[in-house]
């Protein structure tokens, strides 16, 4: 293991972005090794059993009792005392009784030897393994550890029955991400549909979608800007502009119908429109975008997380203004018809 992870090492310190490499050692503690000889504990009439219990007994100590003491209770356990069993030459004249009645020490049917050996022993689901630990700065984390994995697969061939696993914020990620796979789509979907039962149309929703998708323009420029590297934080401010862009369509796109209803033309509903709707649209995004803008700015501890969400929906927030301004209204005299469902005019007059 110790071996394998050298090699690993080896080849992820040449990868760009990869920082801090280290690995947690297991071997470091040197330890008294007993090879038991069968052939000779054969020869005296001693099983392997045996010699195992006396080491047991001798030098780590073996229950035989316990002790009461009031309620309490604490094992009893015998060895022997300091001096017969403080350096490996008394370990190997520790003695055996024989079934012949001789008694044979433990150098006789036993080869001794010092080794290294795991001075801490990790283990995780019942199976051993050794850590590799590194940061990964100046590059994403995505992109630096792919680029890892397919390094390792191609110079490091592991022995049978070993596997290699990316744990830690990598994985996290990932699982992240496939949410994230699952609930954009959902996400999606749902709001289309509550935007159908509003307008009774697909168009209208279609067209709100439409303004809403490009959106994340913003957001990327910042990202892009910024130097900020895109990660689950920043795909769910995606998610968050996604909801801020679909609320500002619904606005804009509901008082070009009320306005059309009312007898104006299609070109100048959504001239009117736009203008009359801009001053909200304008505080429902300042609104948000002034709030997470301390957290965009802010290179404090633990806004690693909080930054890449903010400046996506800070800098998405100012291009949607720009879009729903400017592109949606284009948009709807492009999409609108003269058959278009539209609000009754008698329900305008109550509004």
């Amino acid at each position: 293991m110790e071996q394998k992870a050298d090699q690993i090492a080896n080849v992820m310190k040449v990868i760009p972005g990869v920082e801090d490499l280290g690995i947690f050692r297991v071997i470091g503690q040197p330890n008294v090794n007993l090879t038991v000889d069968r052939a000779k504990a054969d020869r005296f009439g001693i099983n392997v059993s045996e010699i195992q219990d006396a080491i047991e007994t001798a030098v780590g100590g073996k229950l035989v009792s316990q002790v009461l003491q009031g309620e309490q209770r604490y094992d009893l356990a015998v060895r022997y005392q300091e001096p017969f069993r403080r350096t490996m030459e008394d370990i190997a004249n520790i003695r055996i009784l024989a079934p012949s009645g001789e008694r044979v020490s433990l150098g006789q049917m036993c080869d001794l030897g010092v080794k290294d050996g795991a001075s801490m022993i990790y283990r995780e689901q019942n199976s051993r393994y050794i850590a590799i630990k590194y940061s990964v700065r100046g590059r994403d984390l995505g992109s630096t550890v792919r680029q890892a994995i397919a390094e390792v697969g191609k110079k490091v061939n592991l022995p049978q029955g070993y596997q290699l696993d990316w744990t830690g914020e990598y994985e996290s990620q990932q699982r992240a991400s496939r949410r994230l796979m699952l609930i954009i789509p959902v996400t999606i979907l749902l709001i289309f549909l509550i935007l159908y039962s509003e307008f009774g149309s697909f168009k209208w929703p279609l067209l709100i979608l439409v303004n809403a998708i490009l959106a994340p323009i913003g957001g990327l420029l910042a990202l892009y800007c910024t130097g900020t590297h895109f990660s689950v934080s920043s795909g769910l401010g995606f998610l968050a502009l996604f909801g801020v862009s679909v609320q500002v369509g619904v606005i804009l796109v509901e008082y070009m119908n009320q306005l059309r209803a009312r007898g104006l033309a299609v070109s100048e509903a959504a001239r009117q429109g736009a203008n009359w709707r801009f001053r909200p649209i304008v505080m429902t995004m300042l609104a948000a975008s002034l709030g997470l803008l301390p957290a965009a700015l802010s290179h404090e501890i633990g806004s690693d997380s909080q930054r890449p969400f903010a400046i996506v929906i800070v800098g998405g927030l100012l291009a949607a203004l720009v879009i729903t301004t400017f592109l949606l209204p284009v948009l709807y005299v492009w999409f609108a018809r003269p058959e278009d469902k539209l609000p009754a005019a008698q329900e305008l007059l109550e509004e």
